[in-house]
């Protein structure tokens, strides 16, 4: 008798889990916030943000050190302008410095 766990392909899993497929498409709507924060920044610190949470329509971006959270600050009224136009809109952005 086999009492090893079955198991089960990462897509059959959230589909058959709605708590993972709703943080899988929370994850997916995060990033493609990113991507567009990527395009308003030089490529080197692009490179270097990371999406975070995504919760009541307030997003996080983690910027790598300080400067970089500075920089983004200042570009917050044309971030939201442009998540609102590629139908991502969210109603605040949080910028947090990553630790290391």
């Amino acid at each position: 008798m086999n009492t090893a766990p079955r198991s089960m392909p990462l897509r059959q899993a959230m589909d058959e889990a709605p708590t993972l497929a709703r943080l899988a498409a929370v994850a997916r709507q995060s990033q493609a916030r990113l991507q567009i924060a990527r395009t308003l920044v030089p490529p080197e610190l692009g490179a270097q943000l990371k999406a975070g949470a995504l919760e009541d329509g307030v997003w996080t971006l983690l910027a790598p050190h300080s400067a970089a959270a500075a920089k983004l600050r200042q570009l917050l009224p044309q971030l939201v302008l442009t998540l609102e136009h590629a139908d991502l809109a969210v109603q605040n952005i949080r910028v947090k410095v990553t630790r290391p």
